[in-house]
């Protein structure tokens, strides 16, 4: 897997298809990465004993994050070209398939 943490992505299929974030989390070992502002989903969280009381009630919350979304449904942008593109590898370095500049 060739996308790290800190690259910026373009989502190419899927709901959120079009759109551009920064990779926040890599998993590699299921070839998934994280990206911020994509694949949105809400989590209802129990509320907290001693954090979260307002006046002797206990509140809890809705808590929206990104869930990880297939490497295979994303690009890498190329930071030259400025183009969703494949990413190649040449002596550890990695390179865009479209313009042959290192990233």
């Amino acid at each position: 897997m060739l996308i790290k943490k800190g690259d910026t992505v373009l989502i190419i299929a899927g709901k959120d298809r079009g759109k551009k974030g920064k990779v926040l989390h890599a998993f590699p070992k299921e070839s998934k990465v994280s990206v911020e502002g994509v694949n949105l989903l809400k989590k209802h969280v129990s509320p907290d004993k001693q954090k979260h009381q307002q006046k002797g009630k206990k509140v809890g919350q809705i808590v929206e994050f990104p869930a990880p979304v297939s490497v295979s449904n994303v690009k890498m942008l190329c930071p030259k070209c400025d183009r969703g593109t494949r990413v190649g590898k040449e002596k550890k370095v990695r390179t865009c398939k479209k313009c042959n500049q290192k990233i």
